[in-house]
């Protein structure tokens, strides 16, 4: 096998001639050298960074067929065919194929007619498919979001605990794992259970400037969001996340009654739903998806402008693997959370009550805390963000605590009147309340449930009337994020933990973050309206001719919109406005295939809007 440094050349011509790129960014041509000349690989790399062409360019320039574990049979489909259109033989195996269809990929396989076969985890475990494995030339393994094999991850796939298999029977092909989303114990992890301890690591920054990061007071989370997709998203592509089946399902209405073009996505829906509702996803422009944590793994759209949060995920991993769905082409984007005190409160009853021992229950608190420290920081959410992942960086000047810095405030006296009624309530009443009746107590207020209890008689009543409601909740809020304070039993009431007594003893300080005010000024638009304001009004006009151009190919061919091409090249082709076949071809994203396919249309379509066959 030629060594990496012979291999630069052929592979960034490949690079060129059927991808349409110029040039490789960051590692990756480090990561396919390595790979082409036979040496194992763990990749960790943003997601939009790239990482399905180190295996890709291997697989078209070592000799045989290279193998691709991806998690989800529904996107293989679209994976193939994104592939396909650049002139690459693709197949794959899974349950959607009759038994013709399979056994034509299978035939290929053998023959040596493909250059990449994606086969779901489950797939290898059986000894059909590893038998047929065995009559092939295998060039290389790829496994796609690798952090799967991490059992306490947020992703977690058992099958993915059997792919050690891949090593065991075929130890001579090489392997490359990738994963946008891991700590060094996830890394550690992987290396591990997939017997990758020898292959070399490539850990790109986990920075994704292009995404704005904003975590938000939850007040009315529906029209917070409503107002985040009017002003800022309007008509384009998104995710928005949420934890039940139920809120998803009230979300996606709400939306459609407000106009909003959205869907559901959720374990409660019938495999025919799920599935059709994400083709819809990736086909179709300006689409909207709600749903729980389910979706969204391996999308390749590159187009989704803003993946929102309308309830707190389990983990740092989690909400950096969700939030990078957004803004894969590399142009603006946004993530947006609503966060507030029942989320929390929510989650810690979520870890009490889980299945698992008392380390597993440990390891999803210090998940959570991790993400509470993310949501309750003064400072630069990307910093923050970063430092988790064992990062440093500078303050971005692009998220919210940049944008509008918070203040931090000696909260220490107003923790102290917080605990001291929770422990009032409880060891001088025997009695345990939530949140809201606290509150009443801190304010004086007389209500029927406080005269009740005639807690109108403790020495906290009305003692809290310098905070409002709001604040006080965002004390409690916050002594739950830090951990001093508790919540337990199915109503959610409040109880002291064995740190109270630090804070109550005058032994610590608590620093507070007090939440910047409101400011009245209009939210930038940052999805497609952005991209069209940017461009001259003559090329703007072209770029809308060239997408409605797309949409129709698209809708032809039965493949999503960005497997024609994606908005930058559409933009470049628009702003550049190439007139001859041989200008078309040095726009990025325009290899030899495409040209050959689509370059007399879009040439038709610079020259002359109605020259374009899907007008007329």
């Amino acid at each position: 096998m030629p060594s990496p440094t012979d291999q630069r050349p052929a592979a960034l011509e490949t690079l060129r001639r059927v991808f349409g790129y110029d040039a490789f960014r960051g590692f990756q041509q480090e990561v396919i050298a390595h790979l082409t000349a036979g040496g194992d690989a763990l990749v960790l790399m943003p997601t939009g960074g790239g990482k399905s062409l180190c295996y890709q360019i291997p697989a078209l320039l070592r000799d045989g067929v290279a193998v691709v574990v991806s998690p989800l049979i529904a996107l293989m489909q679209d994976q193939v065919d994104a592939l396909t259109a650049v002139g690459v033989r693709a197949g794959f195996l899974n349950s959607t194929l009759d038994l013709d269809a399979r056994r034509a990929v299978e035939r290929a396989f053998v023959a040596g007619d493909l250059d990449l076969l994606y086969l779901a985890p489950e797939a290898l475990g059986t000894r059909g498919v590893q038998q047929l494995l065995d009559q092939g030339n295998i060039s290389l393994f790829a496994i796609d979001e690798a952090h799967c094999v991490s059992q306490w991850g947020h992703d977690f796939r058992p099958d993915y605990l059997t792919l050690s298999v891949l090593h065991e029977r075929w130890p001579g092909v090489p392997r490359i794992a990738l994963t946008a989303t891991a700590t060094s114990a996830t890394r550690a992890e992987i290396s591990t259970r997939l017997q990758l301890t020898s292959a070399r690591h490539f850990v790109a920054s986990f920075d994704r400037p292009n995404i704005q990061y904003r975590i938000v007071p939850k007040r009315e989370p529906k029209r917070q969001l409503l107002a985040l997709l009017r002003d800022e998203h309007p008509g384009d592509a998104g995710i928005i996340y949420c934890l039940s089946r139920a809120t998803v399902e009230k979300t996606a209405e709400f939306l459609v009654d407000n106009g909003i073009a959205a869907l559901p996505y959720h374990a409660g829906l019938d495999a025919a739903t799920r599935a059709r509702h994400q083709q819809r996803f990736l086909r179709e422009d300006g689409l909207v998806m709600v749903a729980t944590i389910a979706f969204g793994m391996g999308i390749d759209k590159p187009d989704v402008r803003f993946v929102a949060h309308l309830d707190l995920p389990k983990s740092v991993e989690g909400y950096y693997q969700e939030t990078g769905r957004a803004g894969r082409d590399g142009l603006p984007s946004t993530a947006w959370l609503a966060y507030g005190l029942t989320d929390v409160v929510q989650q810690r009853r979520l870890i009490d009550t889980s299945e698992g021992d008392l380390a597993h229950r440990r390891n999803l608190a210090a998940h959570l805390e991790a993400m509470l420290a993310l949501c309750e920081t003064v400072r630069c959410r990307r910093v923050q963000l970063l430092d988790y992942f064992g990062e440093t960086a500078t303050a971005c000047g692009n998220c919210d605590t940049c944008l509008q810095p918070p203040e931090s405030w000696d909260g220490t006296i107003a923790a102290q009147k917080l605990l001291s009624t929770v422990y009032r309530l409880d060891r001088e009443r025997h009695q345990r309340f939530g949140t809201g009746h606290c509150v009443d107590i801190l304010l004086g207020r007389a209500t029927d449930k406080v005269q009740q209890h005639r807690h109108d008689s403790l020495t906290v009543f009305g003692i809290g009337t310098e905070l409002s409601e709001a604040e006080w909740r965002g004390v409690v809020r916050q002594l739950l994020a830090e951990g001093l304070l508790a919540v337990e039993g199915d109503y959610g009431t409040l109880a002291l933990t064995d740190t109270s007594a630090e804070v109550l003893g005058r032994r610590r300080t608590v620093m507070l973050r007090r939440e910047p005010a409101r400011t009245a000024r209009p939210a930038k638009p940052r999805g497609a309206a952005t991209m069209v304001a940017e461009l001259a009004p003559a090329a703007a006009e072209v770029f809308e001719r060239l997408r409605a151009w797309r949409a129709a190919t698209a809708r032809e061919q039965g493949v999503p919109a960005y497997v024609i091409f994606h908005d930058a090249t559409l933009r470049q082709i628009a702003s550049d406005a190439p007139s001859a076949l041989a200008d078309l071809a040095r726009v990025s994203g325009v290899g030899e295939a495409k040209l050959a396919k689509y370059g007399e249309q879009v040439l038709a379509v610079l020259a002359d809007g109605d020259a374009n066959p899907h007008t007329a």
